[in-house]
């Protein structure tokens, strides 16, 4: 199983997606595009002490993604 964690004012949600279904697929797939035009950075973090990459579109390969909402001034 796959994880994307959506981080907000409230916490997190995480939603996990089985990448060999389609239906589970595209409902990821069609979650990162929402987040991400929504302003959300999807981080993919990295493994084994190695740097997380910032990632523009959704990849089905990557384990976990992480949504960060864009910081706002005040």
């Amino acid at each position: 199983m796959h994880i994307q964690i959506v981080m907000d004012r409230h916490g997190d949600t995480r939603h996990a997606f089985d990448p060999a279904s389609p239906r589970s697929l595209a409902e990821a797939e069609a979650r990162f595009k929402d987040l991400t035009r929504k302003g959300f950075r999807a981080i993919a973090p990295g493994k084994a002490g190695q740097s997380g990459r910032l990632m523009r579109e959704f990849d089905a390969t990557v384990e976990e993604t992480i949504f960060i909402p864009q910081l706002q001034g005040g």
